[in-house]
């Protein structure tokens, strides 16, 4: 079982030093996941990758299958998310090239994205003031900066609705707001990691300063620092993996313990039978 779990983003797609890798097809209720599960060794750590944007980077900000990628990482074990993001800046101090460890998240998008693996007859809402594992995220901090890295360990993170960048005039209003950084994926997956009671920290990697600043954003300028991200991106998942193999003692490990209010009787079985990796342990 992979306890470990790297989902990339923009511009990394495969993780150097993966070791005995196999390719692993993981069916959901809630449909097909980005792409195949690679699983393999990391330092002798067994770690489980999927590229969000599927092999080739196929698939829109709107069109993951969240639910299906953090639901196929805990069928295979995983107790850690370590999610690599590509994200602009609102910040002059946040430069491109900077790692960003945010740890609150602001939703702007529309819903199109599917964020949680309650409903049908099961009603459940966690605890989210905390979005984001401290735990998890110190350990990822603590390890960049002892690389060299120029990494900052907090920041809001505002998910934006995409797939194109921002206007003018929203990245102005965003920034007035005091938001620090903006993607386009990562607050589903952190919101439907607790759910699933896995730790979950985003390393965000800086291309641009949106189109607040004097430049509007374009996919050259965005690609050219992806590709720098990328390598620095690999450099720092090797030396974390081999300190996450520990026990956690954090609360994401518990986070539906007083989350579900449906009565255990009333949830139906086609429900209980899809979540029981999910809420097993809480309603058996």
């Amino acid at each position: 079982m992979a306890k470990i779990g790297i989902i990339g983003g923009s511009g990394l797609y495969q993780i150097d030093g993966l070791k005995e890798i196999r390719g692993v097809k993981v069916d959901t209720p809630f449909g097909e996941p980005s792409d195949s599960f690679i699983i393999g060794k990391v330092e002798g750590v067994e770690v489980a990758f999927l590229p969000r944007h599927g092999k080739g980077h196929r698939i829109l900000p709107t069109g993951i299958n969240y639910r299906a990628n953090i639901y196929g990482m805990k069928k295979l074990g995983v107790e850690q998310i370590i999610s690599i993001s590509a994200v602009g800046s609102f910040k002059k101090e946040l430069k491109p090239l900077d790692i960003v460890l945010p740890d609150q998240f602001v939703d702007r998008t529309n819903q199109a994205r599917k964020t949680t693996f309650f409903g049908g007859g099961i009603a459940a809402h966690i605890s989210f003031a905390e979005p984001v594992c401290p735990n998890l995220r110190g350990l990822i901090y603590i390890s960049g900066r002892e690389m060299g890295l120029t990494i900052h360990d907090k920041g809001t993170y505002l998910n934006m609705e995409g797939p194109a960048f921002s206007t003018r005039a929203e990245s102005l209003l965003y920034k007035s707001w005091g938001m620090d950084i903006i993607g386009m994926t990562n607050m589903p997956e952190a919101r439907l990691s607790r759910e699933a009671e896995i730790c979950y920290s985003t390393v965000a990697f800086i291309t641009d300063y949106d189109c607040w600043h004097e430049e509007a954003v374009n996919i050259d300028m965005v690609i050219g620092n992806l590709t720098k991200n990328a390598e620095i991106a690999k450099r720092l998942i090797k030396k974390i993996i081999p300190l996450l193999a520990r026990e956690r003692n954090c609360g994401c490990k518990d986070a539906l313990q007083y989350a579900i209010i449906t009565d255990k009787k009333l949830i139906p079985d086609k429900i209980k039978k899809e979540l029981d990796i999910i809420i097993g342990r809480y309603i058996d």
